[in-house]
């Protein structure tokens, strides 16, 4: 889960990809970049932190141009080096700069290929550079001096062929234009909008639609899977179908978790599929415990508020905030090692004890994953006195791993892994646990986009929908994601600082 923004306007573009990348924050906390290009010439700036710390005035003063791309990011497999930072850049053909969101299932193999067949040298162990130097290898074989939309669009179509899994990408092509892709199947989101600028249109491409709405860009539409879209240095905009066989199958947890409520993705509201999710989920509580002795229901913020509201009106239940969070702490499912996601949580949320002494509770989050979280507050909910506590999933137990670019770790540190609803709820400590239905979940969320052909639902039922996916495939996965592992490399990223700081 990371986040990505291309913009080419009339004017300077720095301010509005910082502004727009402070609006994509919550897809990435980890790194921030930004390049532009004036003149030809690139200007690039990106490091480990929030944007807010990554861009001070003197880089700011340094990002001319009226075109450039901009990235957020979050370490898929735990890692954590400003060497992995975005926007990747190559200097041939052309000096060509991408961001990503995603994850390639056949990096290993793209690397190899790279390396025998295209002479090409990769530096990092992103599969972002790997996307990049695809995407450059396919423009260089044309074996053009300049070059057009056309052949962008034809570079494009390469990459299709030979990359597999989720992605979605912006690349500024220095000279000539920012093209933004989808992979054929859509699973990482991207989306495309227009503004009329004093001196003629101005162009934005970005993972998320509130990022156009807070720099007053117009939502023109989603790309659909295997679309590219170019704007030329021009300002003219070119869009093309690049795969042929595609497959309409976003990921499904965007709207459970990831995007933010007042994004459109895929032509669905956010914030209206989350209501729908807590209406199901009211009416399978009914279904499970229709004697319940629920007195309040207490969502955990933020993101859960809106299922969390909604079933409440649906059960006739008291709505109550029953924590306060911090928002200067980072979310917890994004953060590597799992004793700093347990040390956050008290840090991240402190309780109100009237709104728990001596009730029955319903708390609702939007997932349960490690569990962590859950059993935390949970206890956070009996030191404050209540009676019980019950706990509702707006979304399916989580029992695999995502490929597709969101860290769900080691299929061990998964709480449902193996266990029912009872050993569930003992885990964490609630009196019971309900969650959504996967089908349920997934007519709240296509009521709003028909066109919708099925969903990414892989975390919920291991149903891969690249068809590329093996057990070998997952094994690996899991051996380079579990938090031992993140824990040997974050040693080895700090011996090599520290051996940085002492030479």
């Amino acid at each position: 889960m990371c986040g990505i923004i291309g913009i080419v306007a009339k004017g300077e573009v720095n301010q509005a990809l910082y502004d727009g990348l402070t609006v994509l924050q919550h897809r990435g906390q980890d790194a921030a970049g930004i390049v532009t290009c004036d003149d030809g010439r690139l200007f690039l700036r990106k490091d480990n932190g929030m944007v807010r710390d990554v861009f001070h005035t003197r880089h700011m003063l340094r990002l001319r141009g009226n075109m450039g791309i901009g990235h957020v990011r979050y370490p898929t497999a735990g890692v954590s080096t400003s060497a992995e930072a975005q926007p990747f850049y190559v200097n041939s053909p052309y000096g060509i700069t991408l961001a990503h969101n995603g994850n390639l299932t056949n990096t290993e193999a793209l690397q190899k290929d790279l390396f025998r067949e295209d002479r090409r040298h990769i530096n990092t162990d992103s599969d972002s550079e790997v996307l990049l130097n695809i995407f450059a290898h396919e423009l260089q074989v044309l074996n053009k001096l300049t070059i057009n939309a056309d052949d962008v669009f034809k570079a494009v179509e390469g990459v299709h062929k030979r990359c597999r899994g989720g992605y979605a990408a912006v690349a500024m092509i220095t000279g000539y234009g920012i093209v933004g892709f989808r992979d054929p199947h859509g699973i990482r989101p991207v989306a495309y909008g227009q503004r009329k600028g004093e001196q003629g249109m101005e162009y934005i491409i970005a993972s998320e639609s509130v990022a156009m709405d807070a720099l007053d860009f117009e939502l023109v539409r989603d790309l659909e899977p295997g679309e590219a879209v170019f704007i030329d240095v021009e300002g003219n905009l070119h869009t093309r179908k690049c795969a042929q066989k595609t497959v309409y199958s976003p990921c499904i947890f965007e709207h459970v978790y990831l995007a933010r409520p007042d994004s459109i993705i895929d032509g669905v509201s956010v914030y209206k599929a989350r209501l729908r999710m807590g209406e199901k989920l009211a009416d399978k509580i009914l279904r499970e415990h229709p004697q319940h002795d629920i007195d309040v229901v207490i969502p955990i913020p933020d993101t859960s508020r809106t299922s969390a509201l909604q079933l409440s009106y649906k059960l006739n239940l008291l709505y109550r905030e029953g924590f306060i969070k911090n928002r200067y702490i980072a979310r917890t499912f994004i953060m590597p090692g799992q004793k700093q996601r347990r040390k956050s949580v008290r840090q991240k949320l402190n309780a109100i004890d009237l709104e728990f002494k001596d009730k029955n509770v319903l708390l609702v989050d939007d997932s349960i994953v490690r569990g962590t979280t859950s059993k935390e507050i949970i206890q956070m909910a009996r030191d404050a006195g209540a009676r019980k506590v019950f706990f509702a999933s707006a979304a399916p137990p989580v029992r695999h791993p995502n490929v597709y670019g969101i860290d769900m770790p080691s299929v061990q540190e998964l709480i449902a892994h193996n266990r029912d609803n009872v050993a569930i709820a003992q885990e964490i400590g609630a009196d019971w646990v309900v969650y959504q239905d996967l089908e349920d979940l997934v007519q709240a969320v296509k009521k709003g986009n028909d066109k919708i052909q099925r969903f990414d639902t892989s975390c919920f039922n291991g149903d891969y929908v690249t068809g590329d996916v093996d057990q070998a495939y997952l094994d690996r996965l899991e051996n380079i994601r579990n938090d031992a592992a993140k824990s040997k490399r974050d040693k080895q990223d700090n011996s090599i600082i520290d051996l940085h700081n002492h030479s």
